[in-house]
């Protein structure tokens, strides 16, 4: 039911006739039933709660407006947060004679939101179109140029280490800093197999959920965002070293996504959540020590600096600030969010004091810039 057709129907029932912007909860339920609206069990859940909100059992008009419409408000947060409307106590979990597709939605349900009633919103507003297709579609391209360069050079582990793959328009070094597509391009580019089957089984464990709770745009702006920011604090941090790999991109995902499971505790159905978290921070850190160790202790004679490991940790950095805001903004709209635009503001000036570094410091601190190959 569209927003048109159910402000025609209030008014032809004149469910508020004095105009008070409030509508009885038990009337518009019986409105339902007599004409049989096609309303999800989700909503109609969602609007005994509404009603519950309020000490005179109605419903709010513009939320009842916003709830059919499929919109979310600041105000249906707080109320949810406060513990002023509860839904009924029977989870998904109990749901009998799922599909399998719609039983790993309700898998990606409780992996991602921390709270029953933003399950049950999920669960039954997930549609199948569009597919998660940021993720994947960057997973695939890595792998196929991995496969490419791999083919070329035949060498599938130490990449890094051949004089050709240096030579790739991908990669960002510090001597091709006015190649502005570098400071991205370079997240499909990989040292070898381990780097790449890491970064790809993280991409698609975590950030394809992610993707299909909170969207496309989101997701895509806090990988992306992971990755300009490595590239650019590898230019402010370690001046003479390139950067390969999308693991500033998959940190932002995986930081945002931790980050978020601590904070909701309590309210995270997943299994084993304290087991996988520990196993996650250990796999994080042993892949931030392998960078280091590759970093400063080569294995191979190599003809310049080895790829940078700050990279994984700018992409942290952005997951706990700028990714923990979009997570914890399930359904509501960023613009309404007062942090987020403090977190805009942070990483926008970020982005100007890097590229003002990149454009004078170098010249101005005498820095030895390896050349390019």
């Amino acid at each position: 039911m569209d927003r048109s057709s159910l402000l025609q129907l209030i008014q032809e029932q004149q469910l508020d006739p004095d105009n008070t912007g409030f509508i009885g909860a038990e009337t518009f339920t019986g409105l339902v039933h007599s004409h049989e609206l096609p309303l999800d069990p989700a909503k109609l859940d969602m609007l005994v709660a509404l009603a519950q909100s309020n000490e005179r059992g109605q419903v709010c008009y513009q939320e009842l407006v916003d709830l059919i419409s499929s919109k979310r408000s600041s105000s249906f947060k707080k109320a949810i947060a406060n513990g002023q409307r509860a839904l009924p106590q029977d989870g998904l979990l109990d749901e009998p004679g799922l599909g399998v597709y719609k039983r790993f939605v309700r898998y990606v349900a409780y992996e991602i939101l921390p709270r029953e009633v933003d399950r049950h919103w999920y669960f039954y507003r997930h549609r199948s179109c569009p597919p998660p297709v940021f993720m994947a579609s960057v997973t695939l391209a890595q792998i196929i140029v991995f496969l490419c360069y791999g083919a070329r050079l035949n060498k599938w582990v130490l990449q890094t280490y051949h004089p050709e793959y240096m030579k790739s328009p991908l990669i960002y070094h510090p001597g091709h800093r006015a190649r502005a597509w570098r400071f991205l391009t370079y997240m499909f580019m990989h040292v070898g197999l381990e780097q790449l089957g890491f970064n790809a089984l993280l991409q698609l464990m975590i950030g394809v959920p992610l993707e299909m709770v909170h969207g496309l745009l989101r997701i895509s702006l806090l990988y992306l965002a992971g990755v300009l920011a490595g590239s650019l604090t590898v230019s402010i941090t370690d001046m003479r070293a390139p950067v390969v790999g999308g693991s500033g991109g998959v940190y932002a995902l995986c930081s945002a996504h931790l980050a978020n499971v601590v904070m909701n505790w309590a309210g995270m159905r997943c299994p084993y959540k304290l087991l996988r978290m520990v196993l996650a921070l250990v796999c994080m850190s042993s892949e931030v020590g392998r960078a280091v160790w590759l970093r400063f202790s080569p294995p191979l004679p190599a003809s310049g600096p080895q790829p940078s490991f700050m990279a994984h940790l700018a992409g942290a950095v952005v997951g706990v600030s700028m990714g923990l805001t979009i997570l914890r903004s399930y359904e509501e709209r960023l613009r309404d969010q007062c942090g987020w635009w403090v977190v805009l503001l942070a990483y926008g000036t970020f982005l100007l004091f890097a590229i003002f570094w990149n454009i004078f410091a170098y010249d101005l601190l005498g820095t030895h810039v390896p050349p390019p190959p």
